[in-house]
């Protein structure tokens, strides 16, 4: 490449080629941030299925990813011309509207990222051009600098149907997946691999033929590597090389599946490679088409035949042709993507999420809560259903009954190859529909709700795990929603900055982009340090061998045990020096610390459960008893500080007088002696050295005796107090509380002394 053109630059000049480069920089983070986010589309089935090790299908990926770029071209024009008229403005304005996208674009997607929840590139960028357009154009109208509308400034029939494409491929994709998974299951059941036969030969050629048409029929429209020849006879024999690859595939799949080679694992991985293929031909445009419309722009800006035009002055007339994207840049752009999939750990977190909301086994470990809406919806669904099934007669009912027996033995997999095998050539095929159509369907969309579908028709998201899983769709689904309104305010409001503050505030928010980048980098590092792998929770959930379980049962239980007596000491502690202080804040931090930590564990009692299931069985017999006592106890010892900690809050909320010196006086030798008793019983937890149990157990229970004392006079006070009751109820119910926080503990100690002695 000539960059002879850098010669004799002047000052303006060189400030916009410095933002050239920025654009660069940035679309290379977002290049890397993308795909640890995108990463879970073309990932999870294989992955869900385990139909290869991680190591082969990341490889499979790979090579999909790195080809899938060189049919990305025909998307460019998206960023160039898609969403605004690139005529009607001049070079400072579109280079305020592309610089604005990119520093909203990796600010947003390493927000999601970090949260660990997919999000869709395609939406972030289509938003925030539109965002940043709109304000620019805006601003151009108020201003008298337009002679046109806003519809003539901005390509609204285009943007609108681009936007309707997006969201209506949610709604589509989740059909689609319940329909065709829900005929491949009655087709193949559960029991697939005793309903093979010459069904699978049909099955794997429609698959792969499917694949063929959509990659690389519809894909050549987009690629600059293939001869117009080629193209044209590709297009007047599409229908006969069509039957021709079904023939032969369907031929070549029955034998296979003779030759005793899995099928379905071969059409899971093709489905991989084309998916991922589909991925970067779709999504490419999203990373790189901001910056390379940029970089032309630029290049129109530099060139002879415009020297000495203002940048306020130079129309943009030039970035509505076609986009002729040189070669270098899609392989460079393939190879930093190829890195950022094998090296980036965010990928992992938001491939996680996906994997378990569609799993097909009811783990009791769901990683997203319940809300009012997914409890009514699945409540409203539920007695849809029962409607219908009555209706159904019986003999057709009992049939496809039978389709969805599920497997005696399980199989540890999220779901088996049959669904891993509609998800991937499903979510391929709308995909490239949506490429081919140069329309950006988001990929995030397409693959998510497509799995939610066909885990939805297998009968995944049963009676106890329904609740969970509409909560998580719906917890992704609006953080699209999400997306789409952040994406376009912020970029509306960075690009107003910048259109007003000139060269000075791009450059700004250049440094400010900088500066949050290594802050979130910074922060996230610390997360994961904080969250480096349990080793005991990978013993528990993937060990075969029960001692190993049992050990890494009992290690974990101590931890949690031992967590629970000393966030319930320093929290009691600190509830009694707010109220004696009648300090707010502290009470309210305390509260939402509590329910934090009911949470948790609540979390951790699911996983140990998982646990005590997989030990020997005469083991568990004997000692789930006290391990149930411990995490009862546990859980009744934090229900007994949010009784502590509502009242306090609720007085001091209200400003009511606060609590007397002489009681604070009287109470603090008590709360003292709280305090060191559960501190003694984490040492015995924690430690493991139950010879002082006894002692610091009698220790509690004497306490317990001078507490039952002091209620008793603290009762006989109410009934001779002229005064306001308000802050001596307060004062008998944390006299009471403490009481039963001690017996709580007791029962505890002596749960876990049984339970791991």
């Amino acid at each position: 490449m000539d960059f002879s053109f850098l010669l004799g630059m002047s000052g303006v000049q060189i400030a916009y080629l410095l933002i050239v480069v920025f654009l660069f920089v940035l679309a290379v983070i977002d290049l890397w941030v993308g795909v640890s986010n995108d990463a879970v589309n073309f990932l999870g089935s294989a992955v869900g299925c385990k139909a290869a090790k991680l190591k082969h299908v990341m490889l499979v990926a790979s090579a999909g990813v790195f080809i899938g770029a060189a049919f990305s071209n025909g998307m460019m024009e998206v960023a160039r011309s898609g969403i605004f008229n690139p005529a009607e403005f001049v070079f400072s304005e579109v280079m305020v509207i592309f610089l604005a996208v990119m520093v909203s674009d990796v600010f947003l997607l390493d927000l999601f990222n970090s949260l660990g929840l997919p999000t869709s590139t395609t939406v972030s960028m289509v938003f925030e051009l539109l965002g940043a357009a709109f304000i620019v154009a805006l601003i151009k109208i108020l201003g008298g600098d337009a002679d046109i509308s806003m519809v003539g400034l901005l390509n609204t029939d285009k943007a609108l149907v681009m936007i309707i494409s997006i969201f209506l491929s949610v709604a589509v994709a989740f059909v689609f997946g319940l329909l065709v998974q829900w005929i491949s299951r009655i087709i193949f059941t559960f029991h697939y691999k005793r309903n093979l036969g010459s069904k699978i030969g049909i099955f794997g050629g429609i698959a792969v033929t499917s694949i063929v048409y959509f990659m690389l029929i519809k894909g050549l429209k987009g690629t600059t590597f293939v001869s117009d020849s080629v193209k044209e006879y590709v297009n007047e024999n599409t229908v006969l090389i069509l039957f021709g690859c079904l023939l032969i595939f369907t031929l070549l799949m029955q034998l296979l599946h003779w030759c005793k080679v899995n099928v379905l694992k071969v059409v899971v991985l093709i489905g991989t490679f084309s998916l991922a293929l589909a991925f970067a031909g779709n999504d490419l445009v999203n990373f790189i088409g901001v910056t390379l419309a940029g970089f032309d722009s630029f290049i129109t800006f530099i060139s002879p035949e415009n020297a000495g035009i203002s940048p306020d002055a130079l129309g943009m007339s030039s970035l509505a042709g076609a986009a002729k994207t040189p070669a270098f840049f899609l392989f460079a752009t393939g190879f930093v993507m190829l890195l950022a999939l094998w090296t980036s750990k965010k990928a992992r977190k938001v491939l996680k999420t996906s994997i378990d909301l569609s799993s097909q086994q009811n783990s009791e470990n769901e990683m997203f809560g319940s809300s009012s809406f997914s409890r009514n919806l699945v409540r409203i669904c539920t007695k849809m259903v029962t409607a219908v099934a009555r209706k159904t007669p019986r003999g057709l009912k009992t049939w496809i009954n039978s389709r969805f027996t599920p497997l005696e033995e399980r199989e540890d997999v999220a779901f088996d190859l049959v669904r891993a095998s509609v998800n991937l050539v499903l979510g391929g095929l709308l995909i490239a529909l949506g490429t081919s159509l140069k329309l950006p369907l988001s990929t995030t969309y397409v693959t998510f709700m497509v799995a939610m579908g066909t885990s939805l028709a297998d009968r995944a998201w049963g009676r106890e795990s329904a609740v969970y899983r509409v909560t998580g769709v719906v917890s992704v689904v609006g953080g699209w929603f999400i997306t789409a309104g952040a994406a376009f305010i912020l970029a509306a409001l960075v690009a107003c900055v910048m259109y007003f503050g000139g060269l000075v505030m791009m450059f700004v928010m250049i440094a400010l982009v900088v500066y949050l980048l290594y802050r979130s980098m910074v922060k996230y590092n610390k997360k994961a340090d904080a969250e480096k792998e349990d080793k005991n929770m990978t013993l528990l959930l993937n060990s075969n061998n029960a001692d190993e379980v049992w050990d890494a049962l009992k290690s974990r239980s101590a931890e949690t045990l031992s967590h629970s007596l000393s966030f319930s000491a320093s929290t009691y502690k600190l509830l009694f020096e707010a109220f004696a202080k009648d300090s707010l804040r502290p009470l309210r931090t305390s509260m939402t610390m509590i329910i934090e930590e009911k949470a948790q564990l609540k979390k951790n009692r699911r996983l140990e459960t998982r646990g005590m299931q997989r030990i020997d069985p005469q083991l568990a017999y004997e000692r789930s008893t006290w391990y149930y006592l411990c995490t009862n106890s546990s859980q009744q010892m934090l229900n007994t500080l949010s009784r502590i900690a509502e009242p306090m809050k609720e007085h001091a909320e209200h400003s009511f007088s606060p609590l007397s010196s002489a009681c604070v006086e009287e109470f603090s030798p008590y709360c003292r002696d709280v305090y060191n008793v559960l501190v003694e019983m984490d040492t015995v937890i924690s430690t493991g050295d139950y010879s002082k149990a006894e002692a610091v157990s009698v220790r509690a229970k004497e306490l317990k005796h001078s507490l039952a004392g002091l209620r008793k006079k603290q009762t006989l006070r109410l009934h001779q107090s002229g005064g306001s009751l308000r802050v001596d109820f307060v004062y008998l119910n944390l006299i009471q509380e403490s009481h039963e926080l001690l017996s709580e503990a007791r029962n505890l100690l002596r749960g876990g002394k049984k339970f791991f002695e």
